[in-house]
């Protein structure tokens, strides 16, 4: 059995057919889902990109997250770092069990130097050039007439500025088929069409679209905004509260084409499965790494302290190549760490020792319920542990809750948007989730840590956690 893992940046769940929407156009993923069982209560376990892409990868939590000095990496994030190396990965593990595997990717935080996500594989393709991917050189007078369509002050900008990569390397776009997700699902396609090996592959498919800069060609904008005019989704201000409404409404559509643009190439790469006639032999799983605000509490963009499930619940559907409950929607809690467990047990493998996810399966098919009543999110230096009922948002320092920070709680069953914060209102239920949340972090603590090998080090560097005031990342 061969394994397809596809996986979509700043994809919101509710943004899909399949999850209950009704305004954007997304028929591939909705067919997928048909075919697959749909989780719907499945969340991040560490945010955002590459925490997320840890728990996936190695199937262990993540949280709490150490901040780790990276020589090469302008980004300061608890979390951020290369993988550890006591980490096993699925590339890893899936070599000794036989496999051949393959990556495919635009995520260019995965590409830089010093990052290891290739790690085990036999085979991977880089696609360049996304938001300030260091793809060529810098020249904010070849993009001027671009960046003067933003929202950004085109005069004022930094010729430095990440937007101006991003323009030199999308300037000379002509049609949809140029865009990254594109060269990411047409590259995928490619490895599936010309592979001939006797044995099962295992690809990894990750692109970073709708993560902002949101671009997509104007044609997918205007399927949302008959106006849509500008660039003015690719730096817009992390709150709506000052934008021009014709300006939102573009941005709004902006989002919503680039998540029709993903499902247009993900389709794609269904086709290339369906052509090879290796689709009833191939599990498929889609998921994202985490959503985005878009307008509620007036915010635009994730954050650390947006732990709300906009930002937070993700798509996931696992289709089993024999049919196995296809089109059963799962309500159970499950997170990305228990993707991999999950996969490989639908494979007939044992998971690796240091996977402290569950395989899922079991639970979804109805063989055994579901012991787990919460979940636990985090993001550098802030978490979540949400329930049925309520989700509390609270600072995580150190190893304890007790830090400076905001602190929200929010009432699902009565604002199931988590639009109104009700901590003030709900002192006894947000100390007992208080006290869950530090359980979390206590059992969590020893479980999250590793060495890494600095590319400048010449001994192994036992992973320390600092606490300096760092600035936010998106």
């Amino acid at each position: 059995m061969n394994w397809v893992f596809i996986v979509s940046d700043t994809l919101r769940w509710d943004y899909l057919g399949c999850y209950g929407n009704e305004w954007i156009r997304t028929p591939s993923l909705d067919g997928l889902a048909e075919q697959s069982a749909v989780f719907t209560n499945a969340f991040a376990e560490s945010l955002p990109t590459l925490p997320a892409r840890r728990s996936m990868q190695t199937g262990r939590v993540c949280t709490p997250a150490r901040y780790i000095q990276q020589h090469t990496d302008s980004v300061a994030n608890y979390g951020w770092h290369p993988l550890f190396d006591q980490d096993v990965t699925a590339a890893e593990w899936l070599a000794q069990q036989g496999y051949y595997s393959g990556f495919v990717t635009d995520v260019y935080h995965m590409l830089k130097p010093g990052k290891n996500f290739h790690r085990g594989f036999y085979y991977w393709s880089w696609v360049r050039g996304q938001e300030g991917d260091m793809y060529g050189i810098r020249d904010k007078r070849q993009v001027i007439d671009l960046l003067r369509q933003t929202t950004a002050d085109a005069d004022a900008m930094s010729d430095e500025h990440w937007v101006i990569q991003h323009l030199m390397c999308r300037k000379d776009w002509q049609t949809d088929a140029d865009t990254s997700v594109a060269q990411v699902m047409r590259n995928a396609a490619s490895f599936i069409e010309s592979y001939t090996l006797d044995k099962p592959f295992y690809l990894w498919v990750d692109c970073f679209d709708p993560h902002e800069p949101w671009d997509p060609p104007a044609e997918f904008a205007r399927e949302y905004y008959s106006e849509y005019d500008g660039l003015y989704g690719v730096c817009p201000p992390s709150s709506v509260t000052n934008l021009d409404e014709h300006v939102y409404e573009c941005v709004k559509a902006a989002y919503a084409g680039e998540v029709t643009l993903v499902d247009k190439w993900v389709g794609y790469l269904f086709e290339a499965l369906e052509a090879k006639g290796v689709i009833d032999d191939t599990l498929i799983v889609f998921t994202s790494d985490h959503g985005t605000m878009m307008g509620e509490q007036d915010e635009l963009h994730k954050g650390e302290s947006r732990l709300r499930h906009q930002c937070t619940r993700v798509p996931l559907l696992i289709r089993h190549p024999r049919g196995e409950l296809a089109g059963q929607r799962v309500d159970a809690f499950v997170q990305h760490h228990d993707i991999l467990p999950t996969a490989l047990g639908i494979m007939g493998l044992d998971a690796p020792e240091r996977v402290t996810g569950r395989d899922i399966w079991p639970i979804a098919a109805g063989e055994r319920p579901s012991d787990r009543q919460s979940v636990f999110i985090g993001w550098s230096r802030y978490c979540s542990v949400r329930t049925r009922d309520y989700n509390l948002i609270l600072p995580l320092w150190e190893e304890n809750i007790d830090g400076p920070g905001v602190r929200e709680l929010y009432d699902i069953r009565k604002d199931p948007d988590e639009l109104v914060n009700v901590i003030d209102d709900h002192p006894a239920v947000a100390r007992e989730l208080a006290e869950l949340a530090q359980e979390y972090i206590s059992t969590q603590a020893p479980l999250s840590t590793g060495t890494i090998q600095q590319p400048d080090a010449k001994t192994m560097k036992e992973a320390t956690i600092t606490f300096d005031a760092l600035p936010q990342v998106r």
